[in-house]
């Protein structure tokens, strides 16, 4: 089971390139869904995985000018800790309680999704201006890092979302700089908790490194893709397989018919969406 690692690796960075949206949350339920791993196996392989998969994106914003890395350093200093209890909190879960795992993971995937969508409609007050860190933001940046530190070590889920959340709502910093300092934060902070699960075992190494196999050139590649994306339906269809996956996860009631009647609306949407597209092109005037 090489070829599939790769081509998993693959679609999670064209998709990561393409829109800048966080794949770690979408890379563990694939583990666990699509491959059959333990939720503990796949929350390991998915933060390893991401701490180098991340890194490449860091020292590209890094280049561009495109961090606030004391913001960055000040959120590691709340988050590197906590990741690391939710590293020894994950591991304490055995093999009889995997299920249970499963359903800490599915939560976090769930609120991860609502959050993802919140996040595609919301602008902050973004500013050009340089922005220096006081003392309350350095407060904030801590206690931001030591919650959303906490759920990333535990279940791998929030690294592109919670910290790009909070920092939409908190401080003054254009869309670039949350992206770039995010990525920044994130690649850190994974390289901490990695290294956490890969002491403990958590970490299946064969995995890892063919996913990585694929999602560097994918990242690379759908960087460079010129095709125009429709960026808020993309991320709302991110959010939207987040949810659903986490329901499965979860084992609510029904989970079943939930997911498949939520296939169904998402699929009438989908065709919804496309018809009004076609119809559009079709007015549009012809360019002389």
């Amino acid at each position: 089971m090489t070829w599939q690692f790769v081509l998993a690796g693959a679609s999670v960075g064209i998709l990561v390139g393409m829109t800048g949206m966080g794949g770690g949350s979408l890379m563990t339920p694939i583990l666990i869904l699509l491959f059959g791993f333990s939720p503990k196996t796949a929350v390991g392989t998915d933060i390893l995985h991401g701490a180098i998969f991340k890194s490449f994106g860091a020292i590209r914003h890094r280049q561009l000018g495109n961090v606030h890395a004391r913001l960055a350093f000040w959120m590691l200093a709340g988050s590197a800790p906590m990741s690391l209890v939710g590293v020894e909190i994950g591991s304490s879960f055995s093999d009889a309680t995997n299920s249970r795992m499963g359903q800490v993971v599915g939560g976090a995937l769930v609120a991860g999704g609502l959050g993802f969508a919140v996040k595609t409609f919301l602008h902050g007050h973004a500013s050009d201006a340089p922005f220096h860190l006081g003392r309350r933001d350095k407060v904030i940046a801590v206690a931001i890092g030591s919650t959303c530190g906490l759920v990333v070590g535990l279940t791998s889920v929030g690294s592109g979302t919670f910290f790009g959340l909070a920092m939409l709502l908190v401080y003054p910093l254009t869309a670039r700089k949350i992206v770039g300092t995010d990525m920044l934060h994130a690649a850190m902070l994974l390289w901490v908790a990695g290294t956490g699960h890969l002491i403990h075992g958590n970490v299946n190494l064969h995995a890892m490194a063919w996913l990585t196999v694929g999602s560097i050139p994918g990242v690379l590649l759908g960087s460079q893709m010129s095709i125009k994306v429709p960026e808020n339906a993309l991320r709302i269809a991110f959010a939207f397989i987040l949810v659903l996956s986490g329901i499965k996860l979860l084992e609510v009631p029904a989970a079943t018919t939930i997911i498949e009647i939520g296939i169904g609306v998402g699929a009438v949407a989908l065709v919804v969406w496309g018809s009004q597209q076609l119809r559009l092109r079709r007015l549009a005037p012809a360019p002389e």
